[in-house]
């Protein structure tokens, strides 16, 4: 494994884990996930020398902290764990956002006890509140590390003016956003603010949540549960027209002689060393192959061919629907 910092002093691996897959919002979110198989994969994760987790008081909600907690408990040295707040969860059937002071400090103080930790190494706002100001939720956030109870600060899906009014307020360390082959929308904007700032990048769903792997070939493969049969890019009107990046992963990936996931994961990785992708998963193969992606360096003509192949804006479809969409870059 190798390493980077996001911001100035926070080390991680180069890549993380995401954890959601284990247990989301929703057992099905991407196909049922098996327990004993998630926890030997948080073990072969540590294994190989993943360092940073990533998960969400959302994700289950709470059962996927849970989980974390128990796989990492008595092995907490140089982990860093990653978790998110910022819904208001009283009502589970309309889940809406709240980053009020008040719900901070509760989001806090549960995911430290489902974690079974005394502190949170990253402690993100998972979607920005337009009815709170960012400067009075980052601020409840400041308090939390003046206690020790969080060591570093980071945001989610945030705008640019959103992202740098809270950086004014405290140092952010990360801003989380999906970034990938398929999805380039921050690079015109918030990755070159993240870069003059000192802020490091997460990118979640760094492979197109799974179609960049080349494994899924078809809607019919899904699950009826599976959530990605309503996610606008896997619609029977887009899902042929993205399968063609896919086709270009695949080539570039039979001249390394590895996985379209591991070129897609690669790709990220070349963008520069403030990016730590965070790739799912839920079984210990899928985990392995990821993991090998930092190993793997792609060339210029490499680089050129996929630049060709997934321009700024050339995904065929929105990457949420107007409900999720109204909830970024706020």
């Amino acid at each position: 494994m190798k390493y980077r910092k996001l911001g100035a002093e926070l080390e991680v691996s180069a890549l993380g884990l995401g954890c959601m897959p284990m247990f989301g919002i929703g057992q099905g979110m991407y196909g049922k996930a098996d327990t004993s198989e998630s926890l030997a994969t948080l073990d072969r994760a540590i294994e190989l020398g993943v360092t940073f987790f990533d998960t969400a008081e959302v994700y289950g909600p709470y059962k996927n902290e849970e989980l974390l907690g128990q796989a990492l408990k008595g092995r907490r040295d140089r982990l860093v764990i990653a978790t998110k707040f910022g819904f208001d969860l009283t009502n589970p059937t309309k889940i809406g956002v709240d980053s009020s002071p008040a719900n901070v400090r509760r989001a806090c103080e549960g995911s430290l006890q489902r974690l079974s930790i005394d502190t949170i190494d990253l402690f993100y706002q998972h979607r920005v509140d337009p009815n709170v100001p960012i400067e009075e939720t980052v601020g409840a956030m400041a308090d939390l590390v003046k206690e020790g109870k969080v060591r570093y600060l980071g945001l989610s899906e945030a705008g640019a003016d959103t992202l740098k009014r809270a950086h004014k307020t405290h140092p952010i360390a990360a801003l989380q956003s999906e970034y990938s082959l398929w999805e380039r929308s921050i690079e015109e904007e918030i990755l070159p603010i993240c870069q003059d700032l000192n802020i490091g990048f997460v990118p979640y769903s760094p492979l197109g949540r799974g179609f960049l792997t080349g494994q899924i070939k078809s809607r019919d493969e899904l699950s009826p549960d599976d959530y990605r049969l309503r996610d606008p890019r896997y619609s029977k009107e887009n899902f042929d027209q993205n399968l063609k990046l896919v086709d270009v992963v695949k080539e570039v990936a039979g001249r390394h002689g590895c996985s379209a996931a591991q070129i897609a994961l690669a790709w990220l990785l070349a963008q520069g060393d403030f990016v730590v992708p965070i790739p799912g998963s839920k079984r210990r193969a899928t985990l392995e192959d990821s993991m090998a992606a930092v190993d793997i360096n792609l060339t210029e003509g490499d680089l050129d061919v996929l630049e060709k192949a997934a321009p700024v804006g050339g995904t065929a479809g929105p990457r949420y629907g107007d409900a999720m969409m109204s909830m970024v870059r706020i």
